[in-house]
């Protein structure tokens, strides 16, 4: 079978260095395998996503030396311009009776009482799952939009990550129903993600592991679809030489200073040097790393971001 992985980053902004480590791993693991790249634009937030913003990431994209063979800056590609097939698959859900509103305000959904998993994450209580119709009229004529939410089962999902190992969930505990479209009408990005993967053939994902948490409840909603989950490999995220996690947060990670600091291939060597694909830091380009790829070399522990 054919590999066919993606990049899908969400033009919110200038691309950071966790991004690029995705990027350049995605790409070297569909191109170590002679498979299909697929380059996808998440840009489901009309408020933070512009098209001037996707444009400069598939300019620092080519900067870099990343290539794709579908997609890019084309409506099929687009998650702005897909909202008719993402409303096939609400429709879906919503035979399958699986969708309900859900009323509940932000300040409602993090109350003090709500459930919480080990990390702090709040898990929906379901408070909406059951309004009578009466209940939500009521809400409606107070002037309240509902976001839709997807029910989800009281079912352990394991998902065998093809770098992390077996990750397991349990949906209704640790999840929770989660939205799958906003008060304000936008798609949510679980349902987006599955729904793209999944038509486009999509079978490699790598991505951080900060959406691990994730991969059980898509996994669990390309199989509610008639859909087959792909493979995914989660990168662990990155620190500098202290441990401190690296984030979007620190502006001197974006490509609007790192392209003032190093060129493609400086920058790239970086990257390989501290995903563990080179022994000592060398410029390279990422054609030259292709041969040089393999999992087993990646770290499964923190990545440290190692100065050149």
């Amino acid at each position: 079978m054919t590999v066919r992985g993606r990049f899908a980053p969400s033009p919110s902004g200038r691309m950071h260095l966790g991004n690029l480590m995705a990027a350049l791993l995605a790409w070297l693991d569909v191109r170590s395998q002679n498979g299909v790249m697929v380059l996808r634009i998440e840009d489901l937030d009309p408020e933070r996503c512009t098209r001037e913003k996707a444009a400069q990431l598939v300019e620092d994209l080519e900067w870099l030396g990343l290539d794709w063979d579908e997609g890019g800056l084309i409506p099929s590609h687009m998650q702005s311009c897909r909202g008719e097939i993402y409303a096939g698959a609400f429709e879906r859900l919503t035979q399958l009776g699986l969708t309900y509103p859900c009323y509940c305000t932000r300040a409602e959904r993090l109350a003090v009482g709500a459930p919480h998993r080990e990390d702090g994450t709040v898990v929906y209580s379901g408070r909406c799952a059951g309004l009578s119709a009466e209940q939500r009229q009521a809400f409606e004529r107070a002037g309240r939009k509902p976001a839709w939410r997807v029910r989800v089962p009281d079912e352990d999902v394991t998902v065998e990550d093809g770098h992390m190992g077996a990750f397991s969930e349990n949906l209704r505990r640790d999840c929770g129903d989660f939205i799958i479209r906003r008060s304000d009408g936008a798609w949510a990005y679980q349902l987006a993600v599955v729904v793209d993967d999944a038509l486009m053939g999509i079978n490699h994902v790598v991505r951080g592991s900060d959406l691990l948490s994730s991969s059980p409840r898509q996994a669990w909603l390309h199989r509610v679809l008639g859909y087959e989950a792909p493979q995914f490999y989660h990168l662990p995220l990155l620190t500098d030489s202290t441990g401190r996690r690296l984030s979007k947060r620190d502006a001197d990670l974006d490509l609007s200073v790192l392209r003032q600091r190093y060129t493609p291939e400086e920058l790239t060597g970086r990257l390989a040097f501290s995903a563990g694909l080179l022994e000592e830091y060398a410029p390279v380009s990422p054609r030259e790393l292709v041969s040089r790829f393999d999992w087993r070399k990646v770290p499964t522990g923190d990545l440290v971001v190692k100065e050149a």
